[in-house]
């Protein structure tokens, strides 16, 4: 191995605390390839302080109820969906936790997703997961079932929250003693909620791509049950099976006749 790849794996293998010693290093080598893994290292260097910067604004909400006590962010995933259950999350951080590309879980990859759920479940106080079945959501309607779910996933926390940071809304029959404070989009904007998205997508999509090897005619490992073109027209092909929704998809069968 010549000199310059020996630097680049070097490189390669350098935390982000080994950057600067590998930049001092390295920055007096006057030779093209060794500057431009130089300027590597630089940029590296830059991408994450912009991520730490950027993961501070996703703890305002985090340091303005601090003093509070424990909290809690909550959010679900599939509500739109045909079938499949509606699923929430619940998520206790410790305070200032750093996870870095923590975010809204509809902006990650299921690659990125699944490895920060792997990070959050190893960092986090508490979990919580809830969930209501394609029947529950025809029985009582799929907004009453989602606060349902979110109610089960604070159930399931095991340490009781002071403050409850929730993605848009204020769940009803929750102890009056925790303070919720609803946040508009906050899934994008507090830490805790995206932590909560993402433990409650990744669970929903493993489940619905186990039902897959159930009922393989729908292709619910690639639409986890929503409703695209090659879903809808197996639907009307094959008619539902037991996870679909009825109240959803009565717009393209006849429900009566079945």
């Amino acid at each position: 191995m010549d000199k310059t790849s020996f630097i680049k794996e070097k490189l390669q293998a350098a935390s982000y605390n080994e950057l600067p010693s590998f930049i001092s290093e390295y920055s007096s080598d006057e030779r093209k390839a060794v500057q431009n893994l130089v300027e590597s290292a630089k940029k590296k260097i830059a991408a994450h302080e912009k991520e730490l910067a950027r993961l501070e604004t996703m703890r305002i909400y985090e340091h303005k109820y601090e003093d509070q006590g424990l909290i809690c962010g909550i959010d679900e995933v599939g509500r739109g969906p045909l079938a499949g259950p509606v699923v929430a999350g619940a998520v206790i951080l410790p305070k200032n936790c750093e996870i870095l590309y923590i975010n809204d879980s509809k902006q990650l990859s299921e690659k990125k997703r699944e490895e920060l759920y792997d990070e959050i479940m190893e960092k986090a106080i508490a979990t919580g997961i809830g969930m209501a079945s394609p029947e529950r959501i025809d029985e009582i309607n799929i907004l009453q079932a989602t606060y349902e779910a979110m109610r089960e996933a604070i159930s399931k926390l095991g340490v009781k929250p002071a403050v409850l940071l929730n993605d848009a809304v204020t769940i009803p029959d929750v102890d009056k003693s925790i303070w919720q404070v609803p946040i508009i989009k906050g899934d994008a904007k507090s830490a805790s909620i995206a932590a909560a998205s993402i433990i409650a997508k990744v669970t929903r999509d493993r489940m619905m791509v186990q039902y897959e090897e159930v009922f393989p005619e729908y292709g619910f490992a690639s639409n986890k049950g929503y409703g695209a073109a090659a879903h809808i027209e197996a639907l009307k092909k094959y008619g539902p099976c037991p996870i679909h929704r009825r109240s959803f998809i009565k717009n393209f069968i006849d429900i009566n006749s079945l």
